[in-house]
Formats: structure tokens, C-alpha cells, sequence
């Protein structure tokens, strides 16, 4: 591990307690001491990189590198995604969807059906930009229907998670292919129907059971619409034509992609201009960029409001979301300092080698990187490529191929908490402190992973006896 040419000397025990330490003084400060999480990441972070050895030249460019680096993916996001979310909220749209959904569905039904859009959704959104988007309409099913956010919150979030962390074209799951030399076709044949199963029995289950015993009122961050825009709603078509442009767009860079990697594009037409604007547009920043101005368009100047209304209330839709940027950026650099101390890479050395049957080995190294440092991403190219000799080496079908795949992918999901971004993206949007996040965030997705390892040991075995 270097910086800089800084070099950590500590050993894997000393960088393993400070890391449980500083986890601990983190809760302590939030939950006991009620200290703003935004200051308090930033606090922990000083003393965490401090405690690792890290140079006193080195601290602060090493949190404001792994903020910046955090807010560069999240902050372009969640804003677009907000400003769009709050002109579907405002115009009436988000109700038009959440009856429209209700009265297919039945209000028993509405957490399914919206957990089963998320899916949809989900296929080739990344988790934090689909939740956004689809967020005003699980509020305004909430706020039709009464009761808990968690009870519609978690299955959509779920949703989102479960396609994200397991389904192609998702970048962690193809990273993990392209490092097992696994064909990406059979593990998207393998990993659909186990993120389904998954999502059905973690998320919508236990959404259900959550959202009946934890009471959390319907946020308002996105706003709620007018009684001008209730009287005058936009039509179902157009709202979901929205909703949809992004996944459109999206599916373009992902899906082209994954026909690159797969060989099914040639290099030169990987090479092509008509290539690169595809995906340049089906960059989500991109994507949700263009959505956004369709969405000015077709809902912006509704109920009278013109263009400069349409700019209020994308202006409003910024304030409220600034402390999840923030914070959410606070959370990753929190992560950044673990990674950069070097407390990954001795856990990895550390693991390595033990001897374990290999799907074991990448469900407990992945989680371990996981609770460690927090990214969901790094936890998961970092084991699969620690694996990947002998992965090789074992001559495995390609359906076991897969079944590591997702083995992997299940241990980079579990113990998601306060040095994961997403944590504090669920805990702000949701509007839950860190205790009741804990309770119910963590624990879905601690039980995501856990079930989907062993559904990918179930596939495994099966596959090893044929």
C-alpha cells in the first residue's frame, strides 16, 4: 500500500483494531453524543488517518480526495435525480402513478408492484440514480395508502439493490466475470431468477414486517404535489415515458458494453462514432440530464407555472437533498481513508489462502472487505481478483463460474453501515437516525447477501454433479 510514496508499516492486527475503533467513536458520537453525522464522518476521519500512520502532509488530501471522488459519482445524481423526482412529485405525476399501481394492484399489493417496477427499473440503473428516480412515487403511494415508509421504501430500494450487486450489466457483477473468465450470458441466465428469489424473501417480506413494526411517516423531501397539478395531472403515458427515457438511455452505454465485452461488437465497432455517442448518452449523468430536460418540457410548466416556476421548483428540490450529498460524501470519504490506511489490503493478505472451499472463501473475503471499508465495488473486484488463480486452476463449468460470480457479489452486499455511502443515502431520503437505519437497511441487506450465497451454493453444488 502506497501514497505518495508513503508506506503503511502496521501490522493487520494494530490496522484491524483501528478500524473497529474508529466504527465505534462513530456510533457513539452519532447515536450517543447526537453529533451531526456530516461533522462527525469528518472528525472520525482525521483521527482514523492520523491513528493509521498516514503523514500529516497526506491527511487531507487523502479525505478531500476520497470526498471529491465520492461526490463526483453521487452529488451529479442525486441532484439531477432530485430536481427530476420533485417536477414528476410537483406536476402530479408521481400520483398519477402511485393510482395507477394501486388500482391494478390492489392496496395490499402496492409494495409488490412497486418493488416489481424497481426491478424493472433496476435492470440497467445503478442503484443510487433508479432510487431516486422512482423515490416520488413510492412517497406518493405512501402517502395514499398510510402506514410506514418502510413498508413501500424497502422493497423498491431492494429492488434496486439486488439488480445492482448481482444482475449484468451491472459493473461489479461483469468486473467479477471478466476476472473468472466466466461468460456473462449464463451468468445473467444464473443471477436473474437468485436476485428475484432474493429480492422476494429480503426486501418485500421483510419490508413487510419492518414497515408493520417500525412506524416512519411518509418523508417530504421531494415535496408533494399541488392542489393546481391534482385538478390538472399529467397523463399516465407521459410520466411513465419519462421514468422510462433514463433507462432507455442508460441501457444504451450498458447493453452496448456488455456486447463489447462479450465479443459480439467487433473493436471496430467498439471504435465507432455512433459507438461512443451511444454510450457517451447512456452515461447516467448523461442520461438523467437529457430526462431532466424532457421533464421540463412535458411536466415543468404545468398548472400555470411557465419556465420560471419549473426553475423554482427544481431550485427547491436542491436545499432539501444538499445534507444527503454532503453526507453521503462524508460517508465515502470515511471509506476512503480505511482503503487508503491500507486496512483492505491487510485484510486481504491475511485471508488469502485460507483453506476454504473457493465459494466459501469469496463470500467471507468479499464481506470481510465489505464491513472493513465499506464499497460494495471495491470489496468485490478486490476478492475476485484474490481468487482468481485459483478460480482458473479449478477448472470449474461455466455455471460454477457463475455461481463464484455471485458468491462473490453476495459477500460484497452484506453489513452495509456508516462507512458505505449508501447507508447514509437510505438514512437521509428515508429520513431515519443511524439506530433505526441499522435496524432495518443493514439488516436487509446483511439477509440480501447472505440468502443469495446460498442459492449460488445451491447452483454450485448442483452444477458440480452434473
Amino acid at each position: 500500500m502506497t501514497n505518495d510514496g508513503w508506506e503503511q508499516t502496521l501490522g493487520t492486527a494494530p490496522l484491524l483494531s483501528i478500524a473497529a475503533g474508529a466504527i465505534a467513536v462513530l456510533l457513539l458520537l452519532i447515536i450517543r453524543f447526537k453529533v451531526h453525522a456530516f461533522l462527525a464522518l469528518i472528525l472520525v476521519s482525521l483521527l482514523t488517518a492520523a491513528a493509521a500512520g498516514i503523514p500529516t502532509g497526506l491527511i487531507v488530501p487523502t479525505l478531500t480526495s476520497a470526498f471529491g471522488s465520492t461526490l463526483a459519482s453521487v452529488a451529479l445524481l442525486v441532484g439531477l435525480g432530485a430536481m427530476l423526482g420533485r417536477l414528476v412529485e410537483v406536476s402530479g405525476g408521481a400520483k398519477v402513478l402511485a393510482d395507477a399501481l394501486v388500482s391494478r394492484f390492489g392496496e395490499k399489493r402496492a409494495p409488490f408492484a412497486l418493488g416489481v417496477a424497481s426491478l424493472l427499473f433496476g435492470f440497467p440503473i445503478f442503484f443510487d440514480a433508479g432510487l431516486v428516480v422512482m423515490l416520488p412515487v413510492v412517497f406518493a403511494v405512501g402517502r395514499r395508502l398510510g402506514g410506514s415508509i418502510l413498508l413501500y421504501g424497502l422493497p423498491a430500494a431492494g429492488a434496486f439493490s439486488v439488480m445492482h450487486v448481482f444482475v449484468p450489466p451491472h459493473p461489479g457483477p461483469v468486473a467479477a466475470a471478466e476476472l473468472f473468465n466466466a461468460n456473462i450470458g449464463v451468468v445473467l441466465l444464473v443471477a436473474l431468477p437468485i436476485a428475484v428469489l432474493t429480492w422476494y424473501v429480503t426486501a418485500y417480506l421483510f419490508g413487510l414486517w419492518a414497515g408493520r413494526r417500525i412506524e416512519l411517516p411518509i418523508p417530504v423531501i421531494l415535496g408533494e404535489a399541488s392542489a393546481e397539478a391534482e385538478a390538472n395531472p399529467p397523463r399516465f403515458a407521459t410520466v411513465v415515458s419519462i421514468l422510462l427515457l433514463p433507462m432507455v438511455l442508460i441501457f444504451f452505454n450498458t447493453g452496448l458494453d456488455t456486447l463489447s465485452t462479450a465479443g459480439t461488437l467487433s473493436s471496430e465497432q467498439a471504435e465507432s462514432t455512433w459507438y461512443g455517442l451511444l454510450t457517451t448518452i447512456g452515461q447516467t449523468p448523461v442520461a438523467l440530464t437529457v430526462t431532466l430536460v424532457v421533464a421540463i418540457a412535458a411536466l415543468g410548466a404545468r398548472g400555470g407555472r411557465g419556465m420560471a416556476g419549473a426553475q423554482e421548483v427544481m431550485d427547491k428540490a436542491l436545499a432539501p437533498v444538499c445534507a444527503v450529498i454532503l453526507i453521503t460524501g462524508a460517508g465515502g470519504m470515511f471509506g476512503g481513508v480505511l482503503r487508503e490506511s491500507g486496512i483492505g489490503n491487510a485484510l486481504s493478505v491475511s485471508l488469502d489462502g485460507v483453506g476454504i472451499p473457493l465459494i466459501l472463501a469469496g463470500f467471507v473475503i468479499a464481506g470481510v472487505l465489505r464491513i472493513a471499508q465499506g464499497s460494495a465495488t471495491v470489496a468485490l473486484t478486490t476478492a475476485a481478483g484474490l481468487l482468481t488463480t485459483g478460480v482458473a486452476e479449478a477448472g470449474f463449468n461455466e455455471v460454477q463460474l457463475a455461481a463464484m460470480v455471485i458468491s462473490v457479489a453476495a459477500g460484497s452486499v452484506i453489513a452495509s453501515h456508516v462507512n458505505d455511502s449508501g447507508f447514509w443515502l437510505i438514512s437521509k431520503f428515508f429520513q431515519m437516525d443511524v439506530k433505526t437505519t441499522l435496524k432495518t437497511w443493514t439488516v436487509m441487506e446483511t439477509t440480501i447477501g447472505v440468502m443469495a450465497f446460498a442459492l449460488a451454493s445451491g447452483v454450485f453444488l448442483v452444477a458440480s454433479a452434473v
